[in-house]
C-alpha cells in the first residue's frame, strides 16, 4: 500500500515540477482565486514531502497524504468546475485524481493501525 502512495504522490510531485518549469511561479493564474493557485505551487512540496514520509513509513505521512489528497481533488474540481456545462467528457480527466485520492483516504485507517501496531520479534530461547 505504501508503494501505491509513494508512486502516486511521485507522480505529483514532477508534474507540479514540470507545470512550474514550463510556466513559471504563474502557471496556475487562469485556475482562478489566489489561495487556489498558492495551493497548486504548494503541491511541488507538500507532494515529495508526503512521498519522504512515506519511504520512511512515518504515520506522520500517512496523515499528510489524506489532507493534502483531499485538497487537491476538491481544489481540482473547483479549478476545472466550468467542464460541467462547456465540456462534462473532459472531466474523466480528473478520475485518475480523483480515484487516488479515494484510494489514499479510504486506506489511510487501515495503513495507520498496521503501521501503530508492535513489532513482532521472534525471539530464540
Amino acid at each position: 500500500m505504501l508503494a501505491v502512495y509513494f508512486v502516486g504522490f511521485l507522480e505529483g510531485a514532477c508534474a507540479h515540477f514540470l507545470d512550474l518549469a514550463r510556466g513559471g511561479i504563474h502557471v496556475y493564474a487562469s485556475f482562478g482565486p489566489f489561495l487556489l493557485q498558492v495551493f497548486f505551487v504548494s503541491l511541488a512540496v507538500l507532494d515529495p514531502l508526503v512521498v519522504v514520509l512515506v519511504v520512511l513509513a512515518r504515520p506522520e505521512g500517512i496523515r499528510l497524504a489524506s489532507w493534502v489528497t483531499v485538497l487537491d481533488v476538491s481544489a481540482n474540481w473547483w479549478a476545472n468546475r466550468h467542464w460541467l456545462q462547456d465540456d462534462p467528457a473532459r472531466l474523466l480527466s480528473l478520475l485518475p485524481i480523483t480515484l487516488f485520492g479515494l484510494f489514499a483516504v479510504a486506506s489511510s485507517g487501515p495503513v495507520l493501525r498496521v503501521m501503530k501496531r508492535p513489532h513482532l520479534s521472534c525471539t530464540i530461547r
